[in-house]
């Protein structure tokens, strides 16, 4: 691999790199003078450190992310959403932006509904969420696709240049949920069908390098 790193994909056990003049990054380990891969995924080197970026896997909850989730229960002082890790979520009274009659916990949202939220707190008992922001709180309509958690960085891009560039061609609105359910709204179907064709094209061609390039030409294609 080259300064300008060129990706490649590496299974678990293989050296990536040889030498003493690399640092070992995350999914990696140093044996030797080697750098050997501890997961399946995308190798990458930047300033000398190399690491690899998960290719599958399940979602790891951290504080500050933006999530997409499923009520799945309700108790007294809130509701509990399942945003698909082995803890479920909850989501108290509290965090939400508004007064809620406690008899009344179905109009704000009901079992079965989904809601954009954010984790404001991990810890041993749970993940919190809460839907205090913009941009947040139940999905009343759009479609929802659920992609491989770890692909979700692709799918944003270096500082959200592919999601703006999708956003762009398909005229929708699009959240996406670190734990890979994204949410679509457009004007009609026809446009959310589009953006989840878009994404779902980026998600089967996320091992390449160059991959902004290729989706311009998908929807130079899809134009036509």
């Amino acid at each position: 691999m080259t300064e300008k790193a060129e990706r490649k994909i590496v299974i678990p056990g293989e050296v990536i790199m040889k030498g003493n003049d690399y640092l070992p990054g995350e999914g990696t380990e140093k044996k030797g003078d080697e750098i050997v891969a501890m997961k399946y995924g995308l190798a990458e080197e930047s300033r000398k450190l190399i690491k690899v970026i998960p290719l599958s896997g399940v979602y790891q909850p951290r504080r500050g992310n933006v999530v997409i989730g499923k009520v799945e229960n309700m108790t007294f002082n809130g509701w509990i959403l399942n945003i698909g890790t082995s803890d479920n979520a909850f989501l108290s009274l509290m965090e939400v932006p508004r007064y809620v009659n406690k008899d009344g916990l179905e109009e704000v949202m009901d079992i079965g509904d989904m809601a954009v939220a954010k984790i404001w707190n991990v810890n041993r008992r749970g993940i919190d969420l809460s839907i205090k922001s913009r941009g947040l709180g139940r999905i009343d309509e759009g479609i929802i696709v659920q992609i491989n958690p770890n692909k979700v960085p692709r799918v944003i891009g270096k500082e959200g240049s592919m999601i703006k560039l999708i956003k762009d061609e398909t005229g929708c609105n699009i959240t996406v949920g670190q734990n890979g359910l994204i949410w679509i709204k457009g004007n009609k179907v026809e446009d959310e069908l589009y953006a989840k064709k878009a994404i779902l094209f980026v998600t089967e061609k996320s091992f390449i390098s160059g991959l902004t390039e290729e989706v311009k030409k998908w929807f130079e294609k899809e134009k036509k």
